[in-house]
C-alpha cells in the first residue's frame, strides 16, 4: 500500500492575521507546482493528502478550485480569509468551499490532513467556510483516504470508501469558532486591538470618545458587519484566544486571568456556555 502523502512547505512572508483583505501571491515562474494540485482539481469527487508544517509557518494565500476539509491530527491551526478568522483545534475540521482565498497560520507543530471535494460531489455542500466536528469515523476515513491511489474506480472498495467520506462530512455539526472580519475601517481599528489586547476593558463608550463616533453609532456598525453586538464579538475574540493558548497547554486559571475575567470560574462559565463543555474537556 501507497504511504502517505507528506507535503513540507517553507515558510511565506503574507500579511498578519488582521489584514484587510489577503494579499495575492506573486507568481514566480521557477517555483515548483505545488503538490495539491494533484488533488485539488482531480476529476475524482473526493481525494486526500497529507502535510506536516512546523509551529509558526504561514501558508501564502491561496485557493483551491475543489471544495477542500482541512483537519489536523495533531496541533492548531488559526485559517483567514477576508471575511474573518476561524481557530481549529484537534477533532475539528475547517470547510471552505471551492475558490475561496485563504491562509493558515499553525498556532503549534501540525499535522495536517486535507480532503479535497469536487463542487458537483454532491448537491448540499456547505457554501459557506465553517468549523465542522470531526466524528471518530471520519477522522479514520480521512486519514485511510490518503493512501487511496488515483485514479479510483467509483464501484471498488476505494470508491466506497470515498463515498461514504462524503456522506459523513454531509452529516456532521458545525461549530462557533469563527471571529467575523468587520469591513468597515474604524470596527477593525477596535477589532485588531482586541485580538492584539483580548484582557482589554475599553468600553464603547471609550471607542466613541476615541474614534470621534457616538456609541450606538458603532453598535449598529457591528451589527451589519459582524452579525455580533461589540460585546459579543469580544467576547469571541476572548474565547478563540483561550482556544489557542489551551492548546499550547496553559493552565484554564492562567488563561481566565490573562483574558481579563474576573475568577477562572466566570471564564470556564462562559467557555461552557459557548462551547458545551467545560475547558478542561475541550482538548480531550
Amino acid at each position: 500500500m501507497p504511504t502517505a502523502k507528506r507535503v513540507h512547505h517553507a515558510a511565506f512572508e503574507i500579511p498578519g492575521d488582521h489584514a484587510d483583505r489577503p494579499a495575492a501571491p506573486r507568481a514566480d515562474s521557477h517555483a515548483p507546482s505545488p503538490t495539491y494540485l494533484k488533488f485539488d482539481r482531480s476529476p475524482m469527487p473526493v481525494t486526500a493528502m497529507a502535510a506536516d508544517y512546523p509551529h509558526g509557518h504561514v501558508t501564502k494565500p491561496h485557493q483551491h478550485p475543489h471544495a477542500q476539509l482541512v483537519h489536523a491530527v495533531h496541533g492548531v491551526m488559526v485559517v483567514n480569509t477576508a471575511q474573518g478568522q476561524w481557530l481549529v483545534p484537534p477533532t475539528r475540521g475547517m470547510w471552505m468551499p471551492g475558490n475561496t482565498t485563504h491562509w493558515i497560520r499553525m498556532a503549534s507543530r501540525v499535522q495536517m490532513r486535507t480532503a479535497y471535494i469536487r463542487p458537483d460531489a454532491a448537491s448540499d455542500l456547505l457554501t459557506q467556510c465553517t468549523v465542522l466536528g470531526i466524528s471518530p469515523l471520519l477522522r479514520e476515513l480521512i486519514l485511510a483516504a490518503i493512501d487511496i491511489p488515483l485514479p479510483y474506480a467509483d464501484d471498488s472498495r476505494d470508491g466506497r470508501l470515498m463515498r461514504l467520506l462524503l456522506d459523513e462530512v454531509l452529516r456532521v455539526p458545525t461549530l462557533p469558532l469563527h471571529l467575523p472580519r468587520p469591513d468597515d475601517a474604524g470596527l477593525r481599528e477596535i477589532c485588531e486591538e482586541i485580538v492584539e489586547t483580548p484582557d482589554s476593558d475599553l468600553t464603547l463608550v471609550d471607542w466613541g470618545a476615541r474614534l470621534g463616533l457616538d456609541p450606538k453609532t458603532i453598535q449598529r456598525r457591528f451589527a451589519r458587519d459582524t452579525g455580533m453586538t461589540f460585546g459579543q464579538w469580544r467576547q469571541q475574540a476572548r474565547l478563540l484566544a483561550a482556544l489557542e493558548k489551551l492548546a499550547a497547554g496553559e493552565k484554564v486559571v492562567d488563561v481566565a486571568l490573562d483574558l481579563g475575567y474576573d475568577s477562572p470560574s466566570a471564564f470556564a462559565t462562559m467557555f461552557k456556555r459557548q462551547f458545551g463543555m467545560p475547558p478542561s474537556a475541550f482538548f480531550r
